[in-house]
């Protein structure tokens, strides 16, 4: 135990005469949550929080497209502002000035009903109910296009998301005229509406409550986790170089000649790490807690999660730490070490999850970040935070990070001391 101790505060001692690697673990992972937090806040938030600038020409002048401005307009996801011209909007928006126009083609409204009454009428001359029985030749009407214009730099997302939408307004439009020529042919003008046109079926979400209150994730409770966790594992960066620097300027051939093993030297950097590990997570926390709702983010309610949170973090630590301990003791130079551990970080945190959700991945990709302990860590960070889960639940992922902790850890002794045999 006295060596333990010892090799812990020789640790301690170097950790704590760096003070650009000590701003390093604690500040730039901070600063980093922040950002993205505040690039991510807005789409987290409700649609109507955010009003995108459309250019709007209506080329028709109807009722149709009288309809399709107020149904925008209604939304209060759009701001809409008309032009004149389809060719200056086009210009407007290839230009990046604008994400999005929407162009209503001309004699759409009087297209529409003409195209509506000949559909209504052959249905009633089908149960015979219209007056004139002569068959009538079908006018072809041409097919009428909304033409939308996308700034090229528009993610798919809200491309596909737009043109749902306005799929949707369109269908009602075309369903309530449809309705209206029904109820003209019929001779019901001035009656009470004899159909119905809200929508019979509707959707709802079901959030998970608590004490009978809706929990609505938000941005600080996927991202503090999310970037905790990627500081947590950047701690390789750190440990692997340091391992590699004592193997160069000749302090494990000194501690090779006391009694002291190579566990118990990683014994000593586990601890000292595995603290940093934690101060780290305690930061994040305390910024989401009390920094985001100062500056306008929602905060982080760990009402109740706190235990449970504090063993997530200490257990994606520790797998964390056996990663570092394996590549210092692998890595022979400084430089292998350094960007070896960095890049394996992003890997790692792409597959986990941290960057892209696993569930928008292909398949294969999908299977593959099962091995990911970032994804294993993340995993047991959103089963607390989001899904208000009891500690059986996470037994799984954190039984993953503690046997690849050990994993990790036994083959770096192995591995140092086959290396070392004489």
């Amino acid at each position: 135990m006295h060596k333990l101790w010892a090799s812990t505060y020789k640790e301690l001692l170097l950790l704590i005469r760096d003070l650009g690697g000590i701003a390093i673990l604690f500040i730039m992972p901070i600063l980093l949550l922040i950002v993205i937090t505040l690039v991510q806040d807005s789409t987290f938030k409700t649609i109507s929080d955010v009003k995108i600038p459309v250019l709007l020409v209506d080329n028709d002048k109807g009722e149709v497209s009288k309809n399709i401005i107020e149904n925008l307009s209604e939304s209060n996801s759009f701001e809409i502002l008309q032009k004149s011209s389809e060719e200056e909007a086009k210009e407007a928006v290839f230009s990046g000035e604008y994400q999005l126009a929407i162009v209503i083609p001309e004699n759409l409204s009087a297209s529409l009903q003409k195209k509506v009454d000949q559909n209504v009428e052959g249905i009633l001359s089908k149960f015979g109910l219209e007056e004139d029985t002569l068959v009538v030749t079908k006018e072809t009407i041409p097919q009428k296009e909304v033409r939308l214009y996308f700034d090229p730099a528009t993610q798919v997302s809200f491309k596909s998301s737009v043109k749902n939408g306005i799929d949707k307004m369109i269908s009602k439009i075309e369903t309530q005229s449809i309705y209206k020529a029904f109820q003209t042919e019929l001779g019901e003008d001035d009656a009470e509406p004899i159909f119905d046109t809200e929508n019979f079926i509707a959707f709802k979400e079901i959030l998970p409550t608590r004490n009978n209150e809706e929990i609505i994730p938000n941005s600080a409770q996927h991202n503090v986790p999310a970037w905790t966790l990627f500081a947590i594992f950047f701690i390789i960066v750190p440990l692997s170089i340091n391992l590699v620097k004592e193997k160069n300027q000749g302090t494990f051939v000194r501690l090779r000649t006391n009694p002291v093993s190579y566990a118990t030297v990683l014994g000593g950097k586990t601890i000292v790490y595995l603290c940093v590990c934690l101060i780290q997570f305690t930061l994040m926390l305390l910024v989401g807690i009390y920094l985001f709702p100062a500056i306008g983010l929602p905060g982080v309610d760990v009402s109740g999660k706190l235990p449970m949170l504090y063993v997530v973090a200490l257990f994606s630590g520790l797998a964390a730490i056996g990663l570092g301990l394996l590549m210092g003791t692998i890595a022979k130079t400084q430089e292998q070490a350094a960007p070896f551990g960095a890049t394996s970080v992003v890997i790692l945190a792409a597959l986990g999850g941290v960057w892209v959700p696993v569930f928008v991945m292909p398949k294969f990709m999908q299977l593959v970040s099962k091995i990911s302990p970032m994804n294993w860590g993340l995993e047991a960070f959103y089963d607390v935070f989001l899904r208000n889960v009891d500690f059986a639940k996470i037994l799984p992922e954190i039984s993953l990070l503690l046997l690849f902790f050990l994993a990790t850890t036994a083959i770096a002794i192995i591995y140092n001391r086959r290396k070392n045999a004489v």
